[in-house]
């Protein structure tokens, strides 16, 4: 194997990460893929896509190949994954990477080989699958191979899971289709709902990131916010503030929270025990969202500690994963044998 083909993925809804050994990330961007229509043909993939969103004319469209963590597009997968590959390992035919892709931890064998069959027609030699908490938790510098209960809640772009792990495997899990897509849709619901504006997907997320909260703020701010008045179909901008955004944003973050209840109620008393002590660990895009932390810790009553660069966690997770793949139980799974 040369130096720099072993590789890690984060293949997330929202944005893919690969990690390459040696170099660190070497690549982070949108999950998107622009495709002519009527010839199929890719005209942009990542950041150049992503600008293209909703605002295409009617033969090109700009697509996400993955919903809520997993595949919904395998083709349109496969050559996303081969250009990212490409773009980081180069475009030589005589190295193949071996590469570590991660998956949510609720997903199904036929999802599974899924992601293994589109990661090996995209030019892997051996293809291995994590189960992302695991990744985040190593990610995030967490020793999982301690007999000690490890909480790890990590929040994506299509999925929020949440895990217990001890001795380098996951005790208890729950995977929730409510993450950053959810929280998004919410906001543009709300928009819709409480001041007759149609806004697009792009602003409904620089809303999020801007004065998007989990929990109340000391300080109010606010956002000019334009998009299409539903009224009279004229272009609108409207101040909108943080206290609107934790209204809208309510549903979704009710649900994550919920599901870190759940996993907690089926978590066993000594490895609670263990968690009350040492608190839980936020990863992933989601746990940039102004005060996630508080929502949880007011829910739970348990420590909450967002992870150093959480929308990283995961590709570095699986890029060390890569060094010791026989000596760590992570739930990897070879192309060539994909039900162990």
């Amino acid at each position: 194997m040369a130096f720099g083909h072993e590789v890690g993925i984060d293949l997330g809804t929202a944005n893919v990460l690969v990690y390459v050994k040696g170099k660190g990330i070497v690549l982070n961007e949108p999950s998107v893929v622009a495709l002519n229509e009527e010839t199929n043909e890719i005209l942009a993939v990542g950041e150049e896509a992503r600008r293209m969103l909703g605002r295409t004319p009617a033969s090109i469209i700009a697509v996400r190949p993955l919903k809520d963590g997993v595949i919904s597009d395998y083709d349109v997968t496969e050559r996303m994954l081969k250009y990212f590959i490409r773009k980081s390992c180069g475009k030589s035919a005589f190295f193949k990477p071996n590469i570590m892709i991660c998956v949510p931890s609720g997903v199904t064998e036929v999802e599974k080989r899924a992601v293994i069959e589109a990661a090996t027609e995209a030019g892997g030699k051996s293809v291995f699958l994590m189960e992302e908490p695991v990744a985040a938790a190593i990610g995030a510098g967490l020793d999982i191979s301690e007999p000690d209960g490890k909480m790890v809640i990590d929040i994506g772009g299509g999925t929020s899971d949440v895990a217990v792990i001890s001795l380098g495997t996951i005790v208890t899990s729950q995977s929730a289709k409510v993450a950053g897509d959810s929280m998004d849709d919410a906001i543009i619901k709300y928009m819709r709902k409480e001041h007759k504006l149609f806004i697009g997907e792009r602003t409904a997320e620089d809303m999020k990131i801007k004065i998007g909260t989990a929990y109340p703020r000391e300080e109010s701010v606010t956002y000019a916010c334009r998009g299409r008045d539903l009224v009279t179909g004229l272009p609108k901008s409207i101040d909108v503030t943080s206290e609107e955004m934790l209204t809208a944003l309510d549903e979704p973050l009710t649900a994550i929270c919920e599901a870190v209840h759940r996993v907690l109620e089926n978590t066993p008393p000594e490895l609670a025990a263990d968690i009350s002590t040492t608190g839980i660990v936020i990863t992933g895009g989601g746990a940039l969202l102004n005060g996630i932390d508080k929502r949880i810790k007011a829910r739970t009553g348990i420590d909450v500690f967002i992870a150093d660069e959480p929308k990283n966690c995961v590709a570095i997770g699986t890029g060390k994963a890569l060094n010791s793949l026989e000596a760590m139980e992570i739930g990897a799974v070879n192309r060539r044998n994909p039900l162990i």
